[in-house]
């Protein structure tokens, strides 16, 4: 969600995406032992689901990738108790997988390559991104427009309660999905790129929350999807997930589940429990984003996969 996860979905996921973790176990890691987690130095990859667009207090720079100081990276640094000097949050709002290894332009400075942050010193490593790559937020936002028009025409225009589905899926060729698996290729890739620049770093490949209910009821204003297309955008994250987890393994990398314990917490939850703001965010938080409640519960995801929480 190049614009995604930026102008307010999101992105597409996707993050970012956004975005787990995987024990990348490495020999000789003196500073660090296996079984207790990482004290730093720590490296915080990723897109706008990482950074935390418009949560307070904003800062870092560029301003244009819009990091909070209370998103999930500064979260997990304060639990961890890991000096100010020993932590890089390097996370952009916008940025797709290729801007890991090239520097992003925002629309307030450039991010450099967010790989110049990592060394051999580094000892903990979190990524969250890829939901910008499959277009995440921009689909979202179609999908919106066709359900605006579905519930003005009753449904009328042609019955059909999946129109945004319609324009992506066509017989067996899946545009999202056909995304997911292009930018699997690039993950990839990228992960073998942190473990060549950190060897000695355990590195987690975080997921991202869930943007919609498990179930397909109406999200009513908050995002007004036809029917059908509450399914459709719902599996689209699973299957960016789903690619997130086997691409963490495959790397010996460990994958941070944050969908499962967002359940229930989504975009169209209610005000004071959501984790995912709405179209029109009732806190500070960019659109289809994280509030600074889901950057907590993020957080709490990471570090139970780092064991310092039960």
């Amino acid at each position: 969600m190049r614009t995604s996860l930026r102008a307010g979905l999101a992105g597409a996921l996707a993050c970012g995406v956004l975005v787990t973790a995987i024990s990348v176990g490495r020999d000789g890691d003196e500073g660090n032992d296996a079984t207790s987690p990482p004290t730093g130095p720590y490296v915080a990859l990723g897109d706008s689901y990482t950074a935390g667009p418009r949560i307070p207090e904003q800062g870092g720079t560029p301003a244009g990738c819009e990091r909070s100081g209370r998103n999930y990276p500064a979260l997990v640094a304060a639990e961890l108790k890991i000096e100010a000097s020993d932590f890089r949050d390097v996370s952009c709002t916008g940025a797709t997988i290729a801007d890991l290894s090239a520097p992003q332009s925002t629309d307030d400075g450039t991010n450099p390559a967010q790989f110049d942050a990592l060394s051999r010193a580094t000892r903990l490593v979190t990524v969250g991104i890829g939901g910008n790559d499959i277009g995440f937020a921009s689909a979202i936002r179609r999908c919106v427009t066709s359900g605006v028009v579905y519930q003005v025409t009753g449904g009328r225009d042609g019955g059909d309660d999946a129109p945004c589905e319609k324009r992506y899926v066509s017989g067996d060729v899946d545009q999202v999905r056909q995304r997911i698996e292009a930018a699997d290729g690039r993950l990839a890739r990228a992960l073998d790129e942190v473990a060549r620049r950190a060897p000695k770093a355990r590195v987690y490949v975080v997921g991202y929350p869930a943007i919609l209910p498990s179930d397909d009821g109406d999200c009513g204003r908050e995002l007004e999807l036809a029917p059908g297309d509450v399914s459709f955008v719902r599996n689209k994250e699973r299957e960016l997930n789903g690619m997130l987890r086997e691409r963490a393994e495959a790397a010996g990398a460990r994958y941070v589940d944050t969908y499962e314990p967002s359940e229930g917490h989504d975009a169209c939850s209610a005000e004071d429990t959501r984790w995912i703001e709405p179209l029109l965010p009732r806190s500070p938080a960019a659109a289809v984003h994280p509030n600074e409640r889901g950057e907590r519960g993020m957080a709490d995801a990471v570090l139970h996969a780092l064991g310092a929480l039960p």
